[in-house]
């Protein structure tokens, strides 16, 4: 699942309907999904009480690939006060003003926060491509401002950690055709899912190489099939939870000054 920095990498090597590193039925995954889902609101407040580092979550897929879903079932259990969700539409008029960064820089976390990126910078080097809205040119070099925006994240204290919800062509038509089937999700459908599903072709070879030159040690790509709804939550609540252990946070002590403090009856 995850992509080595420098090494090739083929979408074709990933199969959508994969749940074999979880290795265990449905309902056991559901439960051990549960079990994560609660460490990481334990963590996300150690990390906010801790305020050294801050984490940026970034979800990419194409459409209906389950983002919004991922946000729903994997952050239920954290406190809304240190986490953030960004969501990157079409570019307004001013965001095309200026540099593709410019939009998404404001909404990076805080020490001690977490922000989920629903879509993100990714998006120009994806439809900026496959639709051919900047020249090759352009979103080639794009690449490498990508990596020296992220690797400066890391440096100052952000965290980035990356997924891309990988579904098949089969699993994608089913869902479009699920919302058209469903009243209740009639809103979640437009023309345009259809005329970019339309585009598949394209955006295979372009998410291969996004993939291939922006996973880096300091913010790794990991890509994730996700025909299986369940296994999908599971492995990014299981690799934000292991990210987060990783990071060695305990919780703050009180200063000497305070330790000695006798509160009033």
């Amino acid at each position: 699942m995850a992509a080595r920095p420098g090494r090739s990498f083929r979408l074709a090597r990933v199969d959508p309907a994969d749940t074999s590193a979880f290795g265990a039925p449905k309902g056991r995954a559901l439960r051990e999904s549960a079990r994560l889902v609660a460490e990481l609101g334990r963590l996300q407040e150690l990390l906010y009480a801790c305020r050294g580092r801050g984490l940026l979550v970034v979800l990419q897929g194409l459409d209906t690939a389950g983002k919004d879903g991922t946000i729903r079932h994997v952050f239920t259990g954290v406190n809304p006060q240190g986490v953030r969700v960004a969501k990157f539409g079409v570019p307004t008029p001013e965001e095309y003003d200026h540099d593709f960064l410019w939009r998404v820089h404001p909404h990076v976390p805080a020490k001690g926060e977490i922000v989920i990126f629903n879509r993100s910078h990714y998006e120009d080097v994806l439809a900026a491509r496959v639709d051919r809205i900047v020249r090759p040119g352009i979103w080639r070099e794009r690449y490498r401002a990508i990596n020296e925006f992220e690797r400066m994240l890391d440096r100052e204290g952000t965290s980035v950690i990356k997924f891309f919800l990988h579904i098949s062509e089969a699993e994608q038509r089913r869902r479009l055709e699920e919302r058209l089937a469903d009243p209740t999700k009639h809103w979640k459908f437009s023309a345009a899912d259809v005329a970019e599903r339309a585009k598949w072709s394209k955006y295979r070879p372009a998410i291969e190489e996004m993939v291939r030159r922006t996973s880096t040690a300091y913010a790794p790509w990991y890509v994730l099939p996700s025909d299986k709804k369940w296994f999908r939550d599971w492995a990014v609540v299981r690799l934000l939870v292991d990210h987060l252990e990783g990071l060695g946070l305990a919780w703050p002590t009180l200063p000497p000054e305070l330790a000695r403090t006798v509160v009033p009856k």
